[in-house]
């Protein structure tokens, strides 16, 4: 089979270069139209599972409870303290500029918000008789007092508890044709997933996603431009205060501006170190010029088909430029290696002949070392992770046309070009292979020791691998998103949201006889009794739709419709973007509700003692160290208590809700209580700069302690959120890590069975890859770098390409043992030969991963630096425990 696909080769390709040539011509012009295309995606999509079970409910309940698209500034006065006339006058001139850009509904910040404590306000006076912070009367002590002690509702959410910093919100307008194309993706999704799809709407789902993925692309470009704007203002306000911008479209938009950097630096800088390094090898412009060309050529058309077929990069893909070109450049090495050693070795040989011999030997590696690197890659499809799936897919066909460029371009350039004389001189290279060598051969019992030390070490640091890292990690501390988040975690209560929602028992008193006491319900409260009922004879629920209450909000200022700081990372926004929350809403305690129609005096939970138990869960909550801003019906409660002076009876607390107008009730009420009034949410903010938190065992441990410390029955407590999701998929890392390991290694193994025909040999040529992986993840356990998005590729990707050399070395090995069967000679042979292009190979691959260092991205850095070290004890191990193996060993190596 190799015999007949090398003579088609040699018949198809090598007798035409011409034609070849003109033809990759105008496919690179083809694939550079197509790349203008080329987009750029940083979806929350890689924070989430594919098929998440906890996502469902996540949008069940989120629909609910509502959401919206906003902007965060923390605002700081640097002049004069915050609660003074100047820096109030500051922030509402910076509101109202705010307010001047386009598509904003609305800027909402602490000068909007009702003033129940400065003076305390009487029930009856809620409705018509609110004081706020632009009143020129307002006594600014006993408001900051309000804001940073007395009032629950705001501090540590709308001011910092030291007083010194608040926030603004920046609500944008809903874009209904976003939500439209989403709706239709996402259900057309859906029915595919459950196979009630037929060929036309097979189509149409290809028409959604087409349609979805160009209006997103159009509005990220608009969200740009609007971010910028929002910079902009802000900057002129800087002078006399400190500002941080946060909210999901800041962070969406600064993801694409560190991808479109990381393209740029990655490329650039791969690029000018790959020129360097090939003019340091090979000294001779030719062996520059044509490695370059078959890895501008690589990139361009994979480029290209990424244009064509609307495949957009993400944070994770972003560095498949600098992948590409290492891995071309990788076999255009050998192959140019090769090709001088025969020119060396017959020095009067055409070029024809050169050409085809370099084929001839190097056709059979090449393929097989690609199709290992593309083993590695396409492990990452079964990770469960959308953005690492698209990687693996994404390099697994990148591959393949590196391979077919490699052996198009390379002999096509070459054809036309004289054999010229061998390079002669002094080989450093050749004596640095073959000093490795008769370290090998003088120290193999000690090398296979230290070998066995290492794996032992390596087991040992893996069984201390986590998954517990932070997303705020994610980013480096200059950035405007680490600082962004930093404050809001540290003075304003936290970033990540979790939502704890509770239901009402499923077995609920209906009668008085079902209750404890005559006339009351569960402990002791008046259930089911009209009696009871202040409104009974009022005419009516003065909560009904057409209730007429002054309303204090009337303008865009009021609680919009989020919490200014329930998300200052990209989990429980509807920001316009590929979000897997996008469609049903936030988890944000403000949130404006998607339904109405709340009944109050007929809720299960609004009554004294179910909201007293209430406020003690709250309490139990907003103990634990990990969290930070704690929000429920039991906070309105708490408030409504401090201006009663004490508990609320039934009657007292009927009472309030009928002075509680419709659209106030919205936001104190309605986002912490169903519809139907037997669903409680109790909004929690967790710290995510908390260097001691487990996300993973807080959940356990919150969910433990309701259900044993608070007698709820187990169906009735459910947590969820974007903490809840993320959890997900961080636990899943351990089991994704094993099963593309598991892959990688069965796939390649059953490879190597097929190339080299024997068990001893395949076992051994896994050797050098599993120590290399295996150090690498023994070092992230032993300094505590914890799994993340890119770092679980990093083993089965090291594997795929250390393998490669491994490959490369036993071919040749498998070549030269017959010449003299003497094991240790034909060892020195190899490191002579194959051993430099794997020398030279190896260090440009190290090379290359390094430069990724330079991303703004933590986690790409750590892949650039984590792989190279791979690639490094790879190449140790190819050269000295691969041939030490080999020696003991002494497989028999049958011919391919």
């Amino acid at each position: 089979m190799t015999h007949r696909l090398f003579n088609a080769y040699c018949r198809a390709v090598l007798a035409h270069p011409v034609f070849w040539l003109v033809l990759l011509v105008l496919l690179c012009g083809f694939a550079g139209w197509q790349a203008r295309h080329f987009k750029i995606d940083a979806s929350t999509d890689s924070l989430v599972l594919e098929n998440d079970k906890d996502l469902d409910y996540y949008r069940k309940v989120s629909k609910q409870y509502g959401g919206s698209d906003f902007l965060v500034i923390t605002y700081t006065p640097t002049e004069a303290p915050l609660f003074q006339r100047d820096s109030l006058d500051h922030l509402q001139a910076l509101q109202q500029d705010l307010k001047g850009i386009d598509r904003v509904k609305s800027v909402y910040s602490m000068m909007d918000v009702p003033l129940l404590f400065s003076p305390k306000v009487e029930f009856s006076e809620l409705a018509n008789n609110y004081r706020t912070l632009a009143d020129p009367d307002v006594d600014l002590q006993l408001a900051r007092d309000e804001f940073t002690d007395v009032n629950p509702l705001y501090e540590d959410l709308l001011v910092s508890d030291d007083g010194g910093t608040t926030a603004l919100l920046v609500n944008f307008e809903r874009d209904e044709k976003y939500f439209e194309l989403l709706y239709r993706r996402n259900d057309l999704r859906d029915q595919h997933r459950s196979g009630e799809l037929d060929a036309q709407g097979e189509a149409e789902l290809a028409d959604a996603n087409l349609a979805f993925s160009e209006y997103n692309s159009q509005i990220q470009a608009r969200t740009a431009g609007e971010i910028q704007q929002v910079r902009d203002i802000m900057d002129r306000y800087r002078d006399q205060a400190d500002l941080f911008l946060g909210g999901v479209p800041m962070i969406t938009t600064d993801v694409v501006s560190f991808i479109r950097a990381d393209l740029k630096i990655f490329g650039v800088g791969v690029l000018l170190f790959l020129i360097l390094a090939l003019f340091i090898i090979f000294r001779r412009p030719r062996w520059v010029v044509i490695p370059l060309a078959c890895c501008a050529v690589t990139v361009l058309a994979v480029t290209g088909w990424l244009g064509l077929m609307d495949w957009k990069v993400s944070v994770i893909s972003s560095n498949y430029i600098s992948l590409l070109l290492i891995i071309t450049m990788s076999i255009t090495i050998h192959l140019t290696v090769r090709f001088r050693e025969l020119h060396q070795e017959n020095p009067d040989a055409s070029q024809s002949w050169l050409i085809k011999e370099t084929a001839a030997h190097m056709m059979r590696p090449s393929i097989y070392m690609i199709l290992t690197t593309m083993v590695g890659f396409s492990s990452l499809v079964i990770s469960g992770i959308r953005p690492v799936i698209d990687f693996g897919w994404m390099m697994t066909l990148g591959l393949g046309v590196a391979l077919l460029v490699c052996f198009l371009v390379f002999p096509a350039l070459l054809a036309p070009l004289s054999p010229g004389k061998p390079r002669q001189g002094k080989d450093i290279s050749r004596q640095l292979t073959l000093a490795f060598a008769g370290f090998t051969e003088r120290h193999r019992p000690t090398l296979l020791v230290m070998a066995l030390v290492m794996v032992c070490g390596s087991l040992w640091g893996i069984s201390k691998l986590t998954v517990e890292n932070r997303f705020i990690d994610y980013f480096q501390e200059d950035t405007e998103i680490y600082k962004g988040m930093v404050q809001i975690d540290r003075k304003l209560g936290g970033t990540t949201p979790l939502d704890i929602v509770i239901d009402a028992p499923k077995q609920q008193p209906d009668t008085v006889a079902d209750t404890d006491q005559p006339g009351e319900g569960w402990d002791g409260e008046a259930l089911n009794d009209t009696s009871a009922d202040p409104f009974a004879d009022e005419g009516g629920d003065p909560f009904a739709a057409d209730n007429n209450a002054a309303d204090p909000f009337a303008d865009d200022d009021g609680f919009a419709d989020q919490d200014p700081f329930a998300d200052s990372d990209p989990f429980a926004s509807d920001a316009p973007m590929d979000d897997p929350f996008a469609d049903e809403g936030s988890s944000d305690p403000f949130a404006e509700p998607a339904t109405q129609g709340l009944n109050l005096k007929d809720a299960y939970w609004f009554t004294p003692a179910r909201l007293a138990k209430l406020v003690e869960i709250q309490n139990y909550v907003e103990s634990l160290p990990e969290t930070g801003k704690v929000l429920s019906l039991a906070t309105t409660y708490e408030v409504a208590e401090k201006l009663n002076n004490g508990p609320l009876s039934y009657v007292q607390l009927m009472l309030l809700a009928k002075f509680i107008p419709a659209d106030l009730q919205k936001q104190l009420v309605t986002p912490y209580l169903s519809d139907d009034g037997n669903q409680i949410r109790i909004s929690v903010r967790v710290i995510d700069s908390d260097k001691n938190l487990n996300r993973n065992d807080l959940l356990a441990k919150i969910r433990h302690d309701l259900e044993n410390n608070f007698d709820l029955e187990p169906g009735q407590v459910h947590l969820t959120g974007a903490m809840v999701l993320y959890n997900n998929m961080l636990q899943s890392l351990f089991d994704s890590q094993i099963k593309t390991l598991g892959y990688v290694f069965a796939a390649i193994l059953f490879m190597l069975l097929i190339l080299f025909r024997s068990l001893p040999v395949a076992l051994i040529s896994m050797v050098p890859s599993l120590v290399s992986a295996g150090l690498v993840l023994g070092l992230m356990g032993w300094i505590g770098l914890p799994l993340d998005l890119m770092t679980i590729t990093i083993t089965a990707i090291s594997i795929g390409i250390a393998v490669d050399d491994t490959i490369h070395y036993i071919h040749r090995f498998h070549e030269e043992l017959p010449n003299d069967n003497d094991y240790v000679a034909t060892m020195k042979r190899c490191h002579g030969s194959i051993g430099k292009a794997m020398y030279y190979t190896s260090l440009t691959i190290i090379a290359g991963f390094s430069i990724l260092a330079l991303s703004s991205f933590n986690p790409t850095v750590y892949f650039g630096l984590l792989t190279g070290l791979a690639m490094l004890v790879a190449l140790l191990s190819n050269l000295t425990l691969l041939p030490a193996l080999l020696i003991t060993v002494k497989p028999k190596l049958k011919a391919g």
